[in-house]
């Protein structure tokens, strides 16, 4: 483009595109791992599908443990339908090494397990609780109906009583001849 000017005018001269020169490329933002490496993005950078440019800390944090190289290479020996899981397992695994540097992501789940055996030890105290409770509720129950028939049925169960000795001695009496050659 040139510009020319006059006192009052401006006019604006273009020149056509010439024939022979390609379009300029587009211009792309460079993934994240290329923006920390400093480094230019290709086209088919293997890092640029899971280090988006608008999430440095990512790769930062899984190039601060493993390496750039290291990463590289775990991606490139992959499938690519399974790098996606690797890189977010890269970049858990780092997060926890950088949290708990001598355990890692292994101390995350021990913590975790601990944590299960405690809830499921008072799990277990609970329902045993709640048995003992319910066991309590079922004797105060048999009590309260017991002491009920009891002041209902008086004369009746005064009579139960006299009957039974009445039978047990009748027994005594005229059974007792049976027992005695078993005894001696």
């Amino acid at each position: 483009m040139e510009y020319c000017s006059s006192d009052t005018t401006v006019t604006t001269i273009t020149s056509p595109p010439s024939p022979s020169s390609p379009p300029p490329p587009p211009v792309a933002s460079p993934c994240a791992a290329c923006k920390i490496l400093r480094r230019r993005c290709v086209e088919k950078c293997v890092l640029a599908p899971y280090f988006p440019p608008n999430d440095p800390l990512k790769f930062a944090t899984a190039h601060r443990v493993f390496g750039a190289s290291n990463i590289i290479k775990f991606l490139q020996e992959l499938p690519e339908a399974q790098r996606a899981d690797t890189v977010s397992s890269l970049v858990y695994e780092a997060n926890a090494r950088l949290r708990d540097p001598v355990y890692g992501s292994a101390g995350a789940i021990s913590q975790l397990q601990n944590q299960v055996n405690e809830l499921q030890q008072q799990l277990a105290m609970a329902q045993a609780e709640i048995l003992n409770m319910q066991s309590q509720q079922a004797n105060l129950m048999a009590i309260i109906c017991m002491e009920k028939w009891q002041n209902t049925i008086p004369h009746q169960h005064h009579s139960y009583d006299n009957n039974y000795q009445t039978n047990m001695s009748f027994l005594d009496e005229n059974l007792g001849s049976l027992w005695e050659p078993l005894w001696t």
